[in-house]
């Protein structure tokens, strides 16, 4: 039997599918998934797959439009901040922000706390003066006390989830009257988010509101028109600003629009932070009841509710073990990143709690059958 077979064989949820741990491209809620595939070869009528339309014509300017109206609305978004749908990905971000919001001998702070804010910092470098405001043992983050900031610095930047490490921020900074920047990539609409405190936002879709095409940038509009003049014309936020400068990612975006209707319709932000919440906390839970079976080896007051690292200290071998049969019981993508081994499961919005409290159940059930 080929793998695809095999897979689909194993699976037993709605439609065949998977419980994905995946970090990124992720899941996605199955209702929208069946829209998209309603939508797919004649989108609401038009004859036309939204993939096939025009980027100018009635109907994506409706699509857009109505994505970017109900961000605002779950969101809560101030009138004062222009919310961009741009094309690179986060890390093009990290060259872009500098190039709006600094010229090349201003100083920016960044607070490194694992793999993503320190590529940020390290991108951020080639255009103005970095200072390491804080750098943290992938682990925790530094206790605000110990910050250094620099007076007078353009913007600090931090990455309020880090993917790969699994630490995440209980809040924003508090960093007087610098200007905050944040990745919200791997945590974007997971929780409710005061915009207010923020100066520019950005999200890669493909965690937890759409498919990979899409950057989000929610940005304040003072600090628009703004770049310098060697600002390559697709990362000057004036010149994108309407998200249609050139052709966007379409499908992408219509995608993270019907998400977007998906979590209003499901109560909003803080609806959302509480099922995460539960999700969360039974694979923590799982991982501490285990007496050391399994280790987390991120500081408690800072885990991710996104992405949930874990080893089996006493016995690595045992980690291939794990993933295997977790995969032969529907649980896939729980490898941990390369950089960082052991396991890591990434329970975005769209993760069914029934996904989390399958995986807590498997991990007591592996560690009863292997404990020494």
């Amino acid at each position: 039997m080929d793998a695809p077979a095999q897979k689909a064989s194993l699976a037993s949820g709605a439609h065949g599918r998977v419980f994905n741990f995946s970090a990124g491209p992720a899941t996605l809620p199955v209702p929208v998934l069946e829209q998209t595939q309603s939508d797919l070869i004649n989108y609401q009528g038009s004859g036309m797959s939204v993939m096939e339309m025009s980027h100018r014509g009635p109907e994506f300017t409706r699509i857009i439009e109505e994505a970017e109206a109900d961000l605002r609305k779950l969101m809560e978004i101030p009138d004062n901040y222009k919310v961009l749908f741009l094309q690179g990905g986060a890390s093009q971000q990290f060259s872009a922000i500098p190039f709006n919001l600094t010229q090349p001998e201003d100083t920016v702070d960044q607070a490194v706390t694992g793999s993503w804010s320190k590529k940020a910092a390290e991108e951020a470098g080639k255009y103005c003066k970095v200072n390491i405001a804080a750098k943290g043992d992938n682990k925790s983050v530094p206790d605000r006390s110990t910050w250094k900031l620099t007076p007078g610095a353009r913007y600090l930047h931090y990455c309020d989830n880090e993917t790969i490490q699994g630490v995440e921020f209980s809040g924003a900074p508090e960093v007087g009257d610098t200007l905050l920047v944040a990745d919200m990539s791997s945590n974007f609409c997971s929780k409710p988010v005061d915009v207010s405190k923020y100066a520019l936002i950005y999200a890669g879709a493909q965690k937890n509101i759409g498919p990979a095409g899409v950057v989000v940038v929610i940005v304040r509009e003072d600090l628009v028109g703004k770049a310098r003049a060697d600002t390559p014309v697709t990362l000057d936020y004036k010149i994108m600003e309407g998200s249609l400068y050139n052709t966007p990612p379409c499908w992408s975006i219509y995608v993270c629009g019907l998400v977007f209707k998906h979590l209003l319709a499901a109560g909003g932000l803080s609806g959302v932070k509480a099922n995460n919440d539960a999700k969360a906390k039974l694979v923590y839970d799982a991982i501490e009841a285990s007496d050391g079976f399994y280790s987390s080896p991120v500081e408690p007051s800072v885990r991710s509710n996104m992405n949930i690292p874990f080893t089996i200290p006493s016995d690595a071998a045992l980690e291939k073990e794990f993933l295997q049969e977790a995969s032969k019981k529907n649980m896939v993508q729980l490898k941990g990143h390369r950089s960082v081994g052991g396991m890591r499961a990434s329970v975005y919005n769209s993760m069914p709690l029934e996904g989390a409290q399958a995986l807590a159940d498997f991990m007591k059930d592996f560690q009863s059958r292997h404990c020494r």
